[in-house]
């Protein structure tokens, strides 16, 4: 066995397959007979490479499934590349592949994320060798590619995007953005470091040929709190995020991991309703005149077509005033001085037939479980 120093893993649900991604090679594993079903060799593909040291590797740092399609993306190199595989009986084959830059970092100690959405990618990924010029972007699919204004983040690190489905109004539904940011807040006892969590409407195509062309017209941010609010002890730095999905929307929990600048972690819960509630009502910071119509932010069929007026609010002030509570509001769910960085939940049939949820913490050495039950209520939150 080699060492691999990166690899990624995707769980399609439809189908039950798992894909492993890692240096030069990706692997479709078949779970019933413990073994490896069929396996893609990637290699790079260029024939310079622009890794300043170490060997020329392709690590791969994506894989999406499109129907029969793999998507996998990595860094080549530091020259980021994409692959379109497909897999049958006897043989599995790469179709197409292209430039891959805003998709994959081009290294894997880089920040990045990519979800898929219907026939749409969306990701985040760094423009620029060292890693900068990164923001949250609709790069390939049916869909127009539209990207980020530059001055709506600040040294981002994206930790997770999520999609939201409305089964009864999915021309509204949302991809949610949660990631920290430089805080602009100068006060030395300030925390260098603030969490959000933004949202753009799946319909969002961009604005007009004159104004705000393949950029967003439905991003709005707001502040992620986590703490004590009554003593002004907040944990502001974002480390993992897990969404546990409901049937209706509005029952969707966010589960999220923090860690503070004492060096202590936190878990808080928030809840999607709570969410959309503070993007659909809360005033625009910094912006004091009348609220246009259609209110900045509303998803609608053509967002080409939307009025100067809305699209500038968006522009010049996508903050929210009002912050994210969690739904405990007063204090985190969970709090602990070790040092987490991973979070996911399951849901688990006791013997009493009661339904709960499993909190999983992990660290970056090794992994430790803590499991809370949660009652289903929403009274219990």
């Amino acid at each position: 066995p080699v060492h691999q120093n990166h690899t990624v893993l995707i769980y399609h649900e439809d189908s039950g397959e798992i894909y492993i991604g890692g240096t030069d090679f990706v692997f479709k594993l078949d779970l019933d007979r413990y073994q490896i079903a069929q396996w893609w060799c990637l290699g790079v593909v260029v024939t310079r490479c622009l890794a300043a040291q170490g060997s020329c590797e392709n690590i791969i740092t994506v894989i999406e499934k499109f129907g029969d399609t793999l998507f996998v993306c990595g860094s080549n190199g530091h020259r980021p590349h994409c692959w379109r595989l497909v897999s049958s009986v006897s043989s599995a084959a790469v179709v197409k592949h292209h430039d891959g830059t805003g998709i994959s970092p081009f290294t894997y100690t880089q920040n990045s994320l990519s979800l898929r959405v219907e026939g749409d990618l969306y990701a985040a990924a760094p423009l620029d060798t060292d890693g900068s010029s990164l923001q949250f972007r609709r790069k390939a699919g049916r869909r127009a590619n539209v990207w980020m204004y530059d001055s709506w983040v600040s040294e981002p690190t994206f930790v997770s995007a999520s999609w939201v489905k409305r089964k009864e109004d999915p021309e509204n539904e949302k991809i949610y953005i949660f990631f920290r940011e430089k805080n602009s807040d100068q006060n030395p006892e300030a925390d260098p470091w603030i969490s959000r969590v933004a949202r753009v409407c799946k319909t969002d195509e961009g604005g007009s040929k004159r104004f705000f062309q393949n950029t967003w017209t439905s991003f709005l941010k707001a502040r992620l709190v986590c703490g004590f609010p009554e003593e002004s002890l907040y944990f502001n730095r974002l480390q993992d995020i897990y969404v546990q999905h409901a049937e209706d929307w509005r029952d969707t929990r966010v589960y999220a991991l923090f860690t503070s600048s004492w060096n202590a972690t936190a878990v808080c819960i928030y809840s999607m309703e709570t969410i959309e509630g503070i993007f659909n009502n809360s005033t625009f910071k910094g912006y004091d005149k009348a609220i246009p119509e259609p209110r900045p932010g509303t998803c609608v069929r053509n967002s080409r077509l939307l009025p100067l007026a809305t699209v500038s609010v968006v522009r010049d002030h996508p903050e929210m005033s009002d912050w994210v509570h969690s739904v405990h509001y007063v204090n985190p769910f969970y709090v602990s001085n070790e040092n987490y960085t991973k979070i996911v939940v399951d849901r688990v049939q006791a013997a009493d037939q009661s339904v709960y949820s499993v909190l999983l913490l992990a660290t970056g050495m090794s992994c430790l479980l803590h499991n809370n039950r949660l009652a289903e209520s929403f009274d219990y939150f």
